[in-house]
């Protein structure tokens, strides 16, 4: 039996053991992706793209969603015609214990001290 074809709405996304520091390190550096990615901690569940409020073009957003998708840090899911997002932060616990949890503690800190928050 062959599986079935993928959809053309299937987002391509790395296995948890191709996911590379540096990638990740990379997506979480730009002030826009981090901000995306505190958003969805703080929530603790998936939310479509439509929810983020973004100081950027739709094209941007697209662009920083696509770095976070391939660097593994989210997971980006069609459910019906939203594009959802959720933190992998399963995988990015097991890969690299403590680093979501201290990168989300330091921005959190940062943006008290700078009155971004």
């Amino acid at each position: 039996m062959t599986a079935p074809a993928p959809s053309s709405r299937d987002l391509p996304h790395p296995a948890r053991a191709e996911i590379r520091l540096e990638a990740v390190l990379h997506a979480l550096s730009d002030p826009m992706r981090l901000r995306i990615v505190r958003e969805l901690a703080a929530e603790g569940d998936e939310l479509s793209c439509s929810h983020f409020d973004l100081p950027v073009t739709k094209s941007t957003t697209t662009h920083h969603f696509r770095v976070l998708r391939e660097a593994g840090v989210v997971r980006q899911v069609y459910r019906g015609t939203a594009k959802m997002n959720g933190l992998r932060g399963d995988d990015l616990d097991d890969l690299f214990p403590g680093l979501l949890d201290r990168v989300l503690a330091a921005a959190g800190r940062q943006a008290d001290r700078l009155g971004s928050g």
